[in-house]
């Protein structure tokens, strides 16, 4: 097994939150882009979001994680960029100094910076729309003040980046958007959410990211965060979870039958379309045969951090 190690990155998280996509792909670059040909590929994690998509749609996952084809941002996503930019920048500040006005200001020089690093932000928030778009920003950042006072603890960390290896051959990565840990010890892990809180028979997603985290924070600093926190800025409302051993015992051997899948498609060469009423949300329709598409050549399996 490889050692475990983390980081802590001070960097804006991506929009998918995943950081296996993190590397900038140009849509011009064409069907082939972000596929490594003639240059190192990078190896194979697993994350929340790669697992949700495998789940979701096995060829999905492939066009995402293997082949990385770049897809169209969406506002939602860059404004959750945004506003946990601003919320990292806040909490890294000196604790008289976290106020709402504060952590405001930080919005739109943060968006400028975003958008000087790419161009097609300028294309989905144009500038007649750029003052709405930060004020449904600065909302968010409401609701955040509104749910939690800043000025009364540290974090221990803020947007964590998470890189190891599972006791059971597993290899995972992500970020976590903060990390706080009470003086006797006990530690909470909290994600930023700035969509609508699910209804509890969706909130799969939600709960499995949370899991996630959990299992590998205690595999790597060997303590079970007391408390998950899923912090929901738009309708001020949060979601709880108590992990306990057991629990995430069982949720590492499920990452790992998961994994044994992803490998043994990958070794293969076939991810499966899986139809699902998501599919109207897929950006990859052209791509797949299950709507006539054809997908690009298989770029063979990269490998793994575990290798």
């Amino acid at each position: 097994m490889n050692s475990p190690h983390t980081s802590i990155s001070s960097s804006i998280q991506n929009p998918t939150g995943d950081p296996a996509a993190s590397t900038p792909q140009s849509a011009a670059a064409g069907p082939n882009a972000g596929t490594g040909h003639g240059r190192k590929r990078r190896p194979i994690a697993l994350s929340p979001s790669r697992a949700s998509d495998y789940n979701q749609c096995p060829l999905l996952y492939r066009l995402r994680a293997i082949d990385r084809l770049p897809e169209p941002k969406t506002i939602a996503q860059v404004k959750g960029t945004l506003v946990h930019a601003a919320l990292e920048k806040t909490h890294e500040l000196p604790r008289e100094e976290r106020t709402y006005p504060r952590a405001v200001k930080f919005l739109k020089p943060e968006w400028e910076d975003m958008c000087a690093k790419d161009d097609e932000l300028i294309e989905l928030v144009p500038p007649e729309q750029t003052m709405s778009f930060l004020v449904e920003a600065r909302d968010l950042v409401k609701g955040y003040f509104q749910m939690e006072n800043p000025q009364g603890f540290d974090a221990k960390a803020v947007e964590m980046y998470v890189d190891t290896i599972l006791p059971n051959n597993v290899p995972v990565r992500g970020f976590i958007d903060r990390v706080d840990e009470a003086p006797t010890g006990e530690v909470r892990v909290v994600d930023y959410k700035t969509g609508k809180k699910p209804k509890p028979r969706y909130s799969h997603d939600a709960q499995f990211q949370m899991r996630f985290y959990a299992l590998v924070y205690w595999r790597l600093h060997g303590v079970i965060p007391a408390q998950l926190r899923l912090m929901y800025l738009k309708v001020f409302d949060s979601m709880f979870l108590t992990p306990s051993r057991e629990e995430l015992e069982y949720f590492e051997r499920d990452l790992g039958d998961l994994w044994a899948k992803i490998q043994g498609d990958g070794k293969q060469g076939i991810f499966r379309p899986k139809k699902s009423k998501l599919c109207g949300w897929c950006s990859f329709q052209d791509l797949c045969p299950a709507f006539d598409g054809t997908p690009p050549e298989y770029p063979g399996w990269p490998g793994s951090t575990a290798d």
